[in-house]
C-alpha cells in the first residue's frame, strides 16, 4: 500500500506495482485529500493489514514535510518505521534552476524557513527581520501567499529592495518553472504572470547566477 503526496511525481507512481493500493494524500491551500490526523490514523490502521506501507512525500520527509509528526504518532501506536530520506526541493529546484545556494564570492550562509505556519504552534511567528539580518541566502517554502508581507519585514530587516528573488515552482520536474526580479518587483511578477503555489523561493545575490549557469544544467 502506498499513501502518496500531491508533489510525487506521475513518473515515480507510474513505476508502483499495479497491484499495490496507491492513495492520494496530497495537500493543496485549501482543498486537502485527507488533513494530517486522517492521514496517520490511515497508516496506523493499514499497517495493520498489510506487511509494507509505503508514506512517499516529495522531497526530504524531514524538512517541512511533517514527516516526524507522522513518525512519531506510528511509534506511539507500536508501528515500526524505518525512513528513507530524499533531497528536500529547497536544494534540488535551485540547483535544477542554475542557483547554487552558495557561492564563495557570493554567499557563505543560508536559512531555510517556511512562509506558511501552523496555526497554535510553539511560537507566533518567524522573526523575518532576524533572518534578513542573520543570512545571506533565504530559502523559503511554502510562502506564494504570504510573499508580500515576508518580504516587507525582509526589507524592515534591511533587505534591498534590489536584492535578487527567484521563485521556482515544479522542481526537479519536466513542468520545472522559474520567475526572477527583486524585492521590490517580484509581487508584481507573480501578478502579472499568474504564477502560481507550490513553489520555493530563493532569495540572495546567488540568484544573479541563474543567468550564467541555467544554460549549462
Amino acid at each position: 500500500m502506498v499513501l502518496y503526496d500531491a508533489l510525487v511525481s506521475p513518473e515515480i507512481l507510474a513505476a508502483i506495482n499495479p497491484k499495490a493500493e496507491k492513495i492520494n494524500g496530497g495537500k493543496r491551500r485549501g482543498r486537502h485529500s485527507l488533513v494530517q490526523s486522517e492521514t496517520t490514523q490511515l497508516l496506523i490502521e493499514k499497517a495493520q493489514t498489510n506487511p509494507v506501507v509505503v508514506r512517499l512525500k516529495g522531497g526530504d520527509p524531514f524538512v517541512f514535510g511533517r514527516g516526524g509528526e507522522e513518525m512519531e504518532d506510528l511509534i506511539q501506536a507500536g508501528v515500526p518505521v524505518e525512513v528513507v530520506p530524499g533531497v528536500t526541493s529547497g536544494i534540488a529546484a535551485p540547483a535544477y534552476a542554475g542557483i547554487p545556494l552558495t557561492h564563495r564570492h557570493y554567499s557563505s550562509s543560508v536559512t531555510f524557513v517556511t512562509g506558511h505556519e501552523a496555526a497554535g504552534k510553539y511560537r507566533p511567528e518567524v522573526n523575518w527581520e532576524a533572518i534578513a539580518k542573520g543570512s545571506e541566502t533565504i530559502v523559503i517554502y511554502m510562502g506564494v501567499h504570504n510573499l508580500s508581507n515576508i518580504i516587507g519585514q525582509l526589507q524592515t530587516g534591511g533587505l534591498s529592495p534590489d536584492t535578487p528573488i527567484a521563485l521556482i515552482r515544479w522542481g526537479t520536474t519536466s513542468k520545472q518553472e522559474q520567475l526572477t526580479g527583486t524585492l521590490e518587483t517580484i509581487v508584481q511578477l507573480v501578478f502579472d504572470t499568474e504564477f502560481k503555489a507550490p513553489a520555493i523561493a530563493i532569495i540572495g545575490e546567488v540568484v544573479n547566477l541563474h543567468r550564467v549557469l541555467s544554460n549549462f544544467k
